[in-house]
């Protein structure tokens, strides 16, 4: 039976996908073209663009983790932390375009960005960390998986947007030179703006929290009685193999997300425009798109161990597509096997941990768990991809030659993850 639209379940959903829409929206308006911006035009080497996600991701974490994990757990607060993040951020982020033009050398300026948005990143991990909780808080254990593909699905929508939307800022519908979006703050702007209209929908969201009345929370959130056995709400030995499976396939799979835009403009290479680029880009949130609608219907027929499994497949594919590409045409098409290993490792992997995390201890455990994915945009790319590429440019490699050694070595990582969580699956099966 259909629910009217002003039904708590419905106004829910509708609040919670709204505002994914637009956070994601945002991040593909903005972070698609941002390490282009630093390369390119503040001159930052391909180590030092990394450190856009590296620092921000380590700061987001530890307060995921050690603050607001802590204080949503201990007063079983959600849409509070969301809404007080998300203001926060769009606040910060106006303000780091303003001190990143005061520097009068474009390598500073650029330096100013990643210190900026590393300060903005400790108020949108308040928002993070609430909205895994919250998830886990309003919908039942064999539901999650679902709704979080359903979710990204819409969110996909808002990317394509958003992503379409940043080309043609980037260079002022190419009126201006290739990084005037982000130089004369247009980019900055629509985002701060973005993140402050975010908070909106979320006003018809519930706080959350176990303790909450929410309409759609069942006994399975509150009691969990096989993992108290455990070690009531602690840290149960196969969540810990879990995590460790999860560093390298997200540390994999991301470790060159930041450099895919680099690799794609060079000269010597496809040498595509902003615009191309977001079209590129696009594929990636079509895949999202369309395996997210999916992943209930795959979930129940696969489980969310088996998905995850081709999730993870599915993601070395396209990492060796990007790296074997010599036309466009499969690049397109590893990049819409990205979204789709994207969306489906995010969904399954997010319900699995739901099954291992005690609601008691929910926020915090689940800063852990994001903490896989989080660092994975940064920590890898700084410390493995970025340091690998300027090397063998450095020893005389070609650019190209570089840029597909590092997706050879992420695709490795990925395969490395997936054979640990092979046991990891078998222990939660005994």
């Amino acid at each position: 039976m259909n629910e009217p639209l002003t039904s708590p379940r419905r106004r829910t959903f509708i609040g919670i996908s709204s505002f994914q829409a637009l956070a994601m929206f945002r991040r593909g308006l903005f972070y698609s073209y941002l390490s282009i911006y630093l390369r390119y035009f503040l001159g930052l080497t391909v180590t030092e663009t990394t450190l856009f996600a590296t620092f921000p991701m380590v700061l987001n974490i530890i307060f995921q983790t050690f603050v607001w994990g802590a204080i949503s757990d201990r007063f079983q607060l959600r849409r509070t932390l969301i809404i007080t993040g998300e203001i926060s951020a769009s606040i910060s982020t106006f303000l780091v375009w303003f001190f990143h033009t005061l520097p009068e050398s474009r390598h500073t300026a650029g330096f100013v960005v990643i210190i900026g948005l590393s300060l903005a990143e400790i108020f949108w991990s308040m928002s993070n960390v609430g909205w895994s909780a919250l998830l886990s808080d309003l919908y039942q254990e064999e539901k999650r998986a679902g709704i979080r593909g359903t979710i990204s699905s819409i969110g996909a929508v808002g990317s394509m947007i958003g992503v379409w939307a940043g080309g043609l800022a980037y260079d002022g519908l190419s009126h201006f030179y290739e990084g005037w979006g982000f130089d004369k703050g247009l980019l900055f702007f629509i985002a701060s703006g973005i993140m402050a209209i975010s908070t909106i929908p979320m006003l018809f969201v519930p706080e959350g929290g176990i303790g909450s009345e929410a309409p759609f929370q069942s006994r399975a959130n509150i009691v969990r009685p096989h993992l108290e056995k455990e070690g009531d709400a602690g840290i149960s030995r196969r969540f810990l193999i879990f995590l460790i499976a999860m560093i390298f396939i997200n540390f994999g799979m991301n470790s060159v997300a930041l450099l895919k835009s680099q690799y794609l403009v060079l000269d010597e290479g496809f040498d595509v425009s902003s615009r191309l680029l977001g079209y590129i880009a696009s594929m990636s949130s079509l895949g999202v798109f369309l395996f997210g609608l999916s992943t209930r219907k795959l979930t129940s027929r696969l489980g969310d161990e088996t998905l995850l499994i081709v999730g993870s497949i599915v993601s070395v594919l396209y990492l060796l597509g990007f790296a074997l590409a010599r036309n466009l045409a499969l690049v397109f098409f590893s990049n819409f096997l990205a979204g789709a290993s994207h969306v489906i490792i995010l969904a399954t992997s997010y319900s699995y941990a739901s099954k291992l995390i005690p609601p008691e201890t929910r926020a915090k455990q689940f800063a852990m768990f994001n903490a896989t994915r989080f660092l994975s945009w940064g920590i890898p790319a700084t410390f493995i991809a970025g340091p690998l590429v300027d090397e063998l440019i450095g020893s005389g490699a070609s650019h190209i030659f570089a840029y597909r050694m590092a997706f050879i070595t992420a695709a490795l990582m990925v395969v490395l993850g997936t054979f640990i969580l092979l046991p990891a699956i078998r222990i939660t099966k005994k």
